[in-house]
């Protein structure tokens, strides 16, 4: 609680120079509004103005209990609240800028309700109304508007949510308008993403981008006309081609080409085939929706740890990355979990903390009655390569097995695959225990790695370069990390190799990212979950803000 020295007016006793309760009034209306007393007095705790707060708080006991410990002293209502007033004003104002629903915090119903205060219990209501929404953008702005669960199964990263009291508690004893500009992550990608959002918006309203092109077919050396004008416009309007009148497909449209397919995770060939005219084709308004779903993920992910080593799988970008103190110092490609319901690679962080070399397959139970109980009750020898096992962990000769007479409820055996170079699993995998069974992992289905999108696996992600990347986990722990692991290789039987520093690893979704240049990489929203976002965040009160840029 402030300590003033002055006493907290109260309507119907004097009120300075006016002496009057309309003077009061009249002060309340303009913001002019007294400050409040030194400290908790039986006046302020049975005062009009603290039994208002009271009943406004109601059952949000964060709220009530903040003003009951404090005497009921105002945090925004009086003549030197006004810093805060000003400082939350600010903020909420600007909150579609953070992509963030502003009609939820009403600030317009806010300022209508300050001027409209004509009692002290009117007073109460406006100031418990300015803490509630205080509270709920100080929540969405530093760990995110929605509940991930919420929104797609698949997202089960836990949130870091600001404790209420605390933050009030903070915020009455902090400069105000400091403490509002430290609310957001203060990861630099926010703040790209921030501008990236603003120059989406701008491109938006603007039409800045063009027409879109009409191919009837692929655009590539050789080409010319009103297609190759079209697409060397869009170039243009999107920062990749300097100014340009050709009618041609030269050079210069050739590399534009490439480095667009290079920033959208497209075969980088430099052809305008369908695919890439798809993406070319995408407005302003379809890559801030992917920007402003990323901005809501790092939200989530504020006050996660990321760790000064760390390992970052962004699912959409089909890649996995170990980053060492900020800098990327290891890179393959990965194949992700189908797009079907039950396959899809779910969101979350943990600490990997070994690595199986000749790694045994047990097959996953929903696996084994789902895809394999159907072929043995068709051929009691079908998927060979496969050991069927009772709850002993004794294999089970198959023809002695009538597999017709079980369900996938009932079926009493399960499956498992030994270490072998056809291992479903390959040679390595790299376990970071989790509920979900999700792991990364070599394969032998090497040929898909050369696919562009690679969303085939049950949920467990495929490292294309699995070898080299436990050589750079092992680098920390060994001189010679290669022969490290060659030794327990050769063998050809299942070890498990610890990590002497556990690593955290981040499963993430970002179809919209910076580049440590600046510009925003984009990818396909292979699952559809930052188009749930986007809806979830416009159904909250989001706007697109084409006229905040």
């Amino acid at each position: 609680m402030r300590k003033t020295g002055r006493t907290c007016v109260r309507a119907g006793h004097s009120a300075g120079a006016a002496g009057r309760a309309g003077a009061l009034l009249a002060l309340m209306a303009a913001l002019a509004l007294a400050p409040h007393p030194a400290a908790a007095s039986a006046d302020t705790a049975f005062s009009p103005f603290a039994q208002g707060v009271a009943e406004a708080a109601g059952s949000e006991a964060a709220i009530a209990a903040f003003y009951r410990d404090r005497g009921y002293a105002p945090l925004w209502t009086t003549a030197e609240d006004a810093p805060r007033r000003a400082a939350l004003f600010a903020a909420l104002d600007r909150a579609g800028v953070h992509g963030l629903p502003a009609a939820r915090y009403d600030a317009g119903g806010l300022r209508s309700r300050i001027a409209a205060i004509r009692t002290e219990r009117d007073r109460a209501r406006a100031e418990v109304a300015l803490s509630r929404a205080f509270l709920a953008y100080a929540r969405d702005v530093s760990s995110g508007a929605l509940e991930p669960r919420k929104i797609d199964a698949g997202i089960v990263r836990e949130v870091h949510r600001p404790d209420p009291a605390a933050t009030l508690a903070a915020f009455a004893l902090a400069d105000p308008a400091a403490f509002m500009r430290a609310l957001p992550p203060s990861a630099p990608e926010y703040a790209q993403l921030m501008k990236a959002a603003m120059d989406l918006r701008r491109a938006a309203a603007a039409d800045a981008w063009g027409a879109p092109v009409s191919a009837a077919g692929s655009l590539g050396p050789g080409a010319s006309g009103a297609a190759v004008v079209q697409l060397r416009d869009r170039l243009i309007a999107m920062g990749y081609l300097g100014r340009s009148a050709t009618q041609d497909f030269d050079a210069a449209v050739h590399k534009a080409v490439q480095a667009f397919q290079i920033d959208t995770g497209l075969t980088p060939d430099g052809v305008a085939g369908a695919g890439t005219i798809a993406e070319i084709n995408r407005s302003p308004e379809d890559r801030l929706k992917s920007v402003l779903a990323a901005l809501e993920r790092l939200r989530w992910m504020n006050g996660t740890d990321l760790g000064e080593r760390h390992i970052w799988v962004n699912l959409p970008d089909f890649s996995a990355r170990i980053v060492d103190h900020g800098k990327v110092t290891f890179e393959t490609v990965t194949v992700v979990g189908m797009n079907q319901s039950d396959r899809r690679t779910p969101e979350f962080s943990d600490q990997m903390e070994y690595m199986v070399v000749n790694p045994t397959w047990n097959v996953p139970r929903s696996i084994t009655v789902k895809e394999y109980l159907p072929m043995l009750q068709r051929n009691p020898n079908a998927a060979g390569h496969l050991k069927i096992v009772d709850r002993s962990g004794r294999v089970v000769n198959r023809g002695a097995v009538d597999f017709a007479q079980y369900s996938a409820r009932t079926f009493p055996f399960s499956m498992k695959q030994p270490p072998s170079n056809s291992n479903a699993l390959g040679l390595v995998k790299f376990m970071f225990p989790n509920q979900y069974n999700i792991y990364l992992h070599d394969t032998p289905s090497k040929s898909l790695f050369d696919k562009e999108i690679r969303a085939f696996s049950h949920g467990c992600i495929r490292l294309g370069r699995p070898f080299d990347f436990a050589y750079a986990l092992l680098a920390r722990q060994t001189d010679d990390p290669e022969a490290e692991f060659r030794r327990y290789l050769n063998t050809g039987v299942e070890s498990s190799v610890s990590l002497d520093q556990p690593v955290p690893v981040h499963l993430v979704y970002f179809t919209a990212w910076p580049t440590p240049r600046g510009r925003i990489e984009y990818r396909r929203d292979i699952y559809g979950r930052d188009g749930l976002i986007f809806d979830a965040l416009q159904a909250a009160g989001l706007s697109l803000g084409l006229d905040e840029g």
